[in-house]
């Protein structure tokens, strides 16, 4: 008990002097709130990317180091030297996942309709059975699997077609001779919601020759945008998965590709109340 009373008159003592602010300790104040929003930002950018475990420590440090310094005196310069280390930590660590949500104040809000278990069976064999088709067949294709978060200017470079998920909407899409067939398709839920829209393009100078614009459109969508991209080469007919800006699977087979489009429509969907 001794313990919480000497913390609670440290608090009353901080915040206290002849019933009024300490003037002296504005700086420290502001310094708290910042530190307080800087926190703000770090759990909303590692939730969107569901980083719970680093959530958990995150909490931990920020406990125990907040109970540590409450036995101590305030210390002003102490707290504006934490924030900044941690601001620099953040940056280093999840300079992607900033970018996202900088980008994600603008994006797009949709509509995607409630299916259920069957409806969402029968839009994964439609797309496993379209991908493997292109596969064959070597005609290129770049379909973004979405869930609302992309920059609106992404769309508006594309046409809105708003069309059921099926295998020969798909096929017909990147037909080669189709007007929307260079573009990237865009899925959100149950519907082809745009098509033929231009991504950005990764800047890394250390891709393999094989990797064309499509695979670079793909790794650039998906480092400002948390989305799944599935890449089938023009020239090798080769199915790629891409995540988070980087190829996650190559080669892909019909399994990789039910298991990505399970893990959109069955993790990311849902996080979002999707479904």
């Amino acid at each position: 008990m001794a313990v919480f009373q000497d913390f609670w008159d440290r608090l009353v003592s901080f915040f206290t002097k002849s019933g009024g602010i300490q003037t002296s300790y504005i700086p420290c104040i502001l310094e708290f709130l910042l530190l307080a929003v800087l926190f703000y930002f770090v759990f909303k950018v590692l939730k969107t990317n569901k980083c719970t475990k680093f959530i958990a420590a995150v909490v931990v440090v920020v406990v125990i180091c907040g109970f540590t310094l409450s036995l101590t005196q305030f210390d002003s310069q102490l707290i504006l030297l934490i924030v900044l280390i941690i601001a620099l930590l953040v940056f280093t660590m999840f300079h992607t996942e900033i970018k996202r949500s900088i980008l994600d104040a603008g994006v797009k809000k949709g509509n995607a309709e409630k299916f259920n278990v069957t409806g969402v069976e029968l839009i994964i064999e439609e797309a496993v059975r379209a991908i493997q088709n292109m596969s064959k067949k070597d005609i290129g294709a770049l379909i973004v699997l979405s869930n609302d978060n992309l920059p609106e200017g992404i769309i508006e470079s594309g046409t809105v077609v708003n069309a059921e998920i099926t295998s020969q909407m798909i096929e017909a899409v990147f037909y080669p001779k189709a007007p929307l067939h260079d573009g990237a398709m865009i899925i959100e839920g149950n519907k082809i919601y745009a098509a033929g829209c231009f991504l950005p393009l990764t800047q890394s100078d250390n891709l393999p020759k094989e990797m064309g614009s499509r695979h670079r459109a793909a790794l650039g969508v998906t480092t400002v945008a948390n989305v799944t991209a599935i890449v089938v080469s023009e020239e090798t007919g080769i199915i790629s998965i891409v995540r988070n800006g980087m190829v996650i699977k190559k080669y892909a087979d019909a399994a990789d590709l039910k298991n990505a489009l399970s893990d959109y429509y069955w993790s990311d969907l849902t996080a979002e109340n999707k479904i």
